[in-house]
């Protein structure tokens, strides 16, 4: 191997702004460089591929996935998608030959084709989609061909730039996410109109809500129901340092998506600089491992309506210690289950057992 290194190739369907490619980059940076040689692969380009660039991690781009991986020569190759069948997705993978391939489970899903028989191992990125998909397929999610790897975080990132002395603003709360209608509940809006009523019966200081990825439904909302003194929509944010500040600036976290969460970035990364997090179960079979993450009384709230969101966040707003002695616990639990370069170590080991088992090394 070159300089006895593993040749890993991460590969995403984009560079955007997602969840998932916030994860590659991860697993790329934080894989140790002594043992891997890490490089990523995408069809186009986006705004994350400079950040990668940044981080001295080389990217290939294009639509040829076969000529890269003849020019790479990966031991692994760690793809991140869905999980359902993508027909003629893995072919280059199997003309190729690829040692080890590895499939980050996004949301859980099952590909029965054939070319899915190509995956050593899926991961699943929480609890929640492994049970889930253990109960729908009737298989069982056990090793070697099934595990659960919680998608890392950079905690300590988070816990020196929100250290627990910062000041915050009391009466101001806050929500992140795409301006994608998809990661939107009525729940994220309905609760206002109660709330305001609740504080000005009380005669509180007004609450200010900051909303990144606001859609327009959102705005209309806020306009029909005359909160725009109490609502503001603002500019998307990439790096950690934005999302850092924009945490900075609200005494905790406001997660309402109807859709559900297969992990929950957003909120482990609030949970990261010390706040808690008000959310609520999804319906049905949808993602919810939003539960998994916040702690009913002790990391958060877990709301079903809009009368116990707007509870939720009056209780937060009118007690500021309780508020942050919870933060601090999901910054505890955070710290323990998704600190990026422990879950890169152990994705390391992974990536070791299954090039042994495989008689690669």
């Amino acid at each position: 191997m070159e300089r006895n290194r593993i040749r890993v190739l991460q590969v995403s369907p984009s560079l955007g702004l997602g969840g998932t490619e916030k994860v590659m980059q991860s697993f790329a940076v934080n894989l140790d460089r002594k043992t891997f040689h890490t490089a990523i692969y995408s069809p186009s380009n986006g705004p994350r591929g400079k950040l990668i660039r940044e981080q001295e991690i080389e990217t290939f781009i294009g639509a040829d996935l076969f000529s890269i991986l003849d020019k790479f020569c990966p031991h692994v190759v760690h793809i991140h998608r869905a999980g359902w069948a993508e027909p003629g997705s893995l072919r280059p993978l199997k003309l190729a030959k690829i040692p080890v391939l590895i499939e980050t489970n996004v949301f859980g899903h099952h590909d029965p084709s054939p070319e899915g028989q190509l995956i050593d191992r899926h991961l699943f990125v929480s609890k929640f989609c492994a049970d889930r998909y253990a109960k729908v397929n009737s298989i069982p999610t056990v090793e070697p061909k099934y595990s659960v790897l919680y998608n890392p975080v950079d905690t300590d990132f988070f816990r020196k730039n929100c250290p627990i002395e910062r000041e915050r603003s009391a009466n101001s709360f806050g929500r992140i996410s795409r301006a994608d209608k998809g990661k939107w509940s009525p729940l994220a809006l309905e609760f206002l109109p109660i709330l305001k009523e609740q504080v000005e019966n009380q005669q509180l200081t007004p609450f200010q809500y900051r909303i990144i990825g606001g859609i327009p439904e959102a705005e209309q909302f806020v306009t029909e129901h005359n909160l725009q003194n109490f609502v503001n929509f603002l500019p998307p944010v990439l790096t950690d340092s934005e999302i850092a500040e924009f945490l900075n600036s609200i005494s905790f976290l406001v997660h309402a998506n109807d859709t559900g969460e297969s992990f929950g970035l957003v909120i482990a990364e609030a949970m990261a600089a010390g706040l808690p997090v008000i959310t609520h179960p999804s319906k049905e079979m949808r993602d919810n491992a939003q539960l998994e993450l916040v702690d009913h009384g002790e990391t958060g709230f877990v709301a079903r309506n809009a009368q116990e969101f707007a509870q939720a966040v009056y209780f937060l707003l009118t007690h500021p210690q309780e508020a942050r002695q919870m933060g601090e616990n999901g910054r505890a639990k955070a710290a323990k289950l998704f600190r990026a370069q422990d879950i890169a170590a152990k994705l390391g080991d992974i990536y070791i057992a299954l090039l042994k088992m495989k008689k690669v090394l």
